[in-house]
C-alpha cells in the first residue's frame, strides 16, 4: 500500500463480495488479522520462535489479491482499516426484494452487471416479499422499479379484463 495510495473510492471488490453485509465483514475481518499480525510481531520481538499466519476468508483473499494490498505494515494495515470502513458506509446500494430467496450465483451476477453498468462498487441489499409473486422490487437513492409480475398485471388489468371477455364471448 505505501508505493501507492490506495483509497476506499478506488477498490476493486471481487464478485464474492456481493451484500453490504460482506464489505461490513471484510471490514471486521481487515481488523482481526490486524490484531493477530500485531500479536505476531510482538512474539517475535520477545524471541518466540512460533509464526502463525492468520486465517483469511475466501472473500479477503480475493480482495487482497484484486488490489495487490500488501498486509506486512503495521501503518498501512490502519490506513486499509480506515479505507474500508468509509467503503463501508459509501458503498452504493441497490435494495432488491425478490418473491424467493435468491441464490448467491444469481446474486453474483446481479452485482457483476450491476459494477460494470452502474458504479464499480455497487453492492446489493437483498430483502424477501412472497407477495410479489414473481420478479424483482428495485429501489435505487431515487428510483423505484417495480418489475414484479404482479404489477405488471395490474398495469394491464383493463386489457386482461377485455381478452377475457372477448374469449368468454361477452362482447
Amino acid at each position: 500500500m505505501s508505493e501507492e495510495l490506495r483509497t476506499h473510492s478506488n477498490f476493486v471488490l471481487p464478485l464474492n463480495v456481493v451484500t453490504k453485509g460482506d464489505v461490513s465483514r471484510l471490514a471486521n475481518e481487515f481488523e482481526r488479522v490486524d490484531n493477530e499480525l500485531t500479536a505476531e510481531s510482538v512474539r517475535e520481538k520477545v524471541g518466540s520462535s512460533e509464526h502463525v499466519e492468520p486465517v483469511m476468508s475466501q472473500q479477503l483473499r480475493d480482495f487482497v489479491n484484486q488490489n495487490n494490498l500488501k498486509l506486512d505494515n503495521a501503518h498501512d494495515r490502519a490506513e486499509l482499516i480506515k479505507e474500508m470502513r468509509l467503503l463501508k458506509d459509501n458503498a452504493p446500494v441497490i435494495h432488491m426484494t425478490f418473491s424467493v430467496p435468491a441464490d448467491g450465483e444469481s446474486l453474483q451476477e446481479i452485482a457483476k452487471w450491476l459494477r460494470e453498468s452502474v458504479h464499480p462498487q455497487t453492492v446489493v441489499a437483498v430483502g424477501l416479499q412472497p407477495a410479489l409473486i414473481a420478479g424483482a422490487y428495485i429501489r435505487t437513492p431515487n428510483h423505484v422499479h417495480d418489475l414484479s409480475l404482479r404489477a405488471a398485471l395490474t398495469g394491464g388489468h383493463d386489457l386482461l379484463v377485455k381478452q377475457l371477455e372477448t374469449l368468454r364471448g361477452d362482447k
